[in-house]
């Protein structure tokens, strides 16, 4: 039977049997099937149900699940393949070496993202016409409407006002 722990680290390790797990360390969990990872799962934070999944080989990151049972059901799914390879050679799967480095890689995009550059626009003391916002981010004029009320104004609380200038749609961050 093909028996799987899980490190504080969320490393996911497989073993051929629970006879080759040898003392394991604080905070590894061990598991054997999906109702056993589901188990352990609810007691688990959310964020670390999505850390899991991304640290898995070959799969597509995600920020969030629509709920742990799906969850668990993807981890489970992608770790299916893997098989063990004997007690010294056990196959450690998803460690995180890279997701220092997905944050640095997140952190520099964000200056260059469509809502960095709408902000800018919005900033400047004339702010931006409806014309201009598009253009920049390539969208129709219900799409960038939509984006400032939905995200900037009820997701970021940014207070934006919205006024007519020479017969066009002008809109600002207000202070």
């Amino acid at each position: 039977m093909t028996v799987f722990t899980i490190d504080s680290e969320n490393n996911i390790t497989v073993f051929a049997s629970l006879k080759e797990i040898q003392g394991s360390e604080d905070g590894t969990e061990t598991f054997t099937n999906q109702e056993e990872l589901t188990a352990l799962a609810n007691t688990w934070p959310g964020g670390r149900l999505v850390e899991v999944w991304n640290s898995l080989p070959g799969v597509q990151p995600v920020e969030r699940f629509t709920g742990r049972r799906v969850a668990v059901g993807r981890i489970w799914k992608a770790i299916q393949h893997l098989r063990p390879t004997g007690a010294a050679q056990s196959q450690p799967v998803g460690l995180k070496k890279g997701s220092a480095r997905k944050k640095a890689t997140r952190k520099q995009r964000g200056k260059d993202t469509k809502t960095a550059k709408i902000i800018a626009l919005l900033k400047r003391p004339v702010g931006a016409s409806l014309k201009t916002l598009m253009r920049e981010t390539g969208w129709q004029p219900h799409s960038v409407r939509g984006f400032i009320s939905g995200q900037l104004g009820k997701k970021m609380g940014l207070r934006v006002r919205s006024f007519q200038r020479d017969g066009e749609r002008v809109y600002g961050i207000k202070g």
